[in-house]
């Protein structure tokens, strides 16, 4: 081996008529980890293995290569991709005598060659099978890309708006402000919008590649938006049964001209207490009623909290030119109000529901008139 072929960048080895190594170049010793000492005399294939082909190298002694052909070596610390040619090596009668293989190791190239392509099989599956709709245009706002399942559902096939330009085609739309906004560089995440009937949520994002400005993935949320207003009317619909049930749980009735009555029914917390003061209040506005009843015959307990509220209650229609009247107290709301040491003196407070009512109809009764 002469020194050009010794200090040549690329993998050089010599071979005689058997394919026994002659000659071993320093590009080889670092490729294949063999020093030239340990390599010359022994068989190509015993040193340089191809995976699964043990008669690979066969065809050294056979022609020239007319391209390289990428060989996978099998060895202990993992594969090495191979591009090998060859040239055969013949004597002054025209025969035979050996080959010379020449070659790069391509591992790291064919490594990141497969890996994007297991990259893009794992994106056509992902376009292929997910409600997603994958596009991308150029500085001047031409498609250059258009894929995805989502298309389909849009009445839409691959690719067919590539070579058109967006903005000639969906300038007229509110997107339309989100995609120059992207491609002057801001990147715009999770934006719904609603084109071809389908309701989106896109991602765009700004690209310096190339010709590339802007790539977009959209997901088709049609299902998720009619789920969420579905749910949405659910919830109004139980918020609006909710108002009627504590409207007929605490119902406010007239009576008698100026005076109501308001029956109070159930477990009565501090929450709730806050709600029948608010419409009691606002009732005794609206209809200027003179006396309002309170009757809690269909309550048992209530606690400290509440107790105060029911107390503060009369005090308030006392501000707006009304009676309060308690009826129906049972003997544990009684040692509660005791126990919060409020003074009842000023406050009507009657067993039944009918001596109230007696009790305000003759007060209403001996009221002066208004003379006509």
């Amino acid at each position: 081996m002469n020194d050009r072929s010794s200090n040549a960048p690329h993998v050089t080895v010599e071979l005689d008529d058997v394919l026994r190594v002659v000659g071993w170049n320093r590009r080889a010793e670092r490729v294949f980890g063999v020093s030239a000492g340990e390599a010359v005399g022994r068989p190509l294939g015993e040193l340089v293995p191809v995976a699964g082909e043990p008669e690979a190298w066969a065809g050294l002694l056979v022609a020239d290569s007319e391209e390289p052909e990428v060989r996978r070596i099998a060895r202990p610390d993992g594969e090495l991709y191979f591009e090998a040619w060859s040239e055969v090596t013949r004597d002054g009668d025209g025969r035979v005598v050996g080959a010379t293989l020449y070659g790069h190791d391509i591992t790291a190239r064919e490594r990141e060659f497969r890996r994007r392509g297991i990259d893009s099989t794992m994106l056509g599956a992902i376009l292929d099978n997910l409600d997603l709709a994958v596009w991308a245009i150029d500085k001047q706002g031409t498609f250059t890309v258009q894929r995805g399942k989502a298309l389909q559902t849009a009445g839409l096939t691959q690719n067919q708006f590539v070579g058109q330009n967006y903005f000639d085609l969906y300038g007229d739309l509110e997107a339309s402000e989100d995609t120059r906004r992207t491609m002057n560089g801001e990147a715009r995440l999770a934006i719904p919008s609603e084109v071809y009937g389908i309701h989106w949520l896109s991602w765009s994002l700004p690209v310096q590649d190339g010709e590339l400005s802007m790539m977009s993935v959209a997901l088709d949320v049609t299902e998720t938006k009619r789920t969420e207003i579905e749910l949405r009317a659910k919830l109004e619909l139980i918020e609006r049964q909710q108002q009627v049930i504590r409207e007929l749980s605490t119902p406010i009735i007239e009576v008698w001209d100026g005076v109501l009555t308001l029956p109070i029914v159930g477990l009565v917390d501090t929450v709730r207490t806050a709600e029948i003061m608010d419409n009691l209040l606002q009732a005794v506005t609206r209809t200027r009623a003179k006396y309002a009843i309170l009757d809690l015959t269909g309550v048992e307990v209530v606690d400290t909290g509440t107790a105060s509220h029911l107390i503060r209650m009369i005090q308030a229609m006392r501000l707006l030119g009304a009676e309060g009247i308690l009826t129906g107290i049972h003997p544990t709301i009684a040692q509660t109000i005791v126990s919060l040491g409020v003074d009842l003196s000023r406050v009507a407070v009657f067993g039944k529901l009918r001596d109230a009512l007696t009790h305000c109809i003759a007060r209403l009764d001996r009221a002066p008139r208004p003379h006509s």
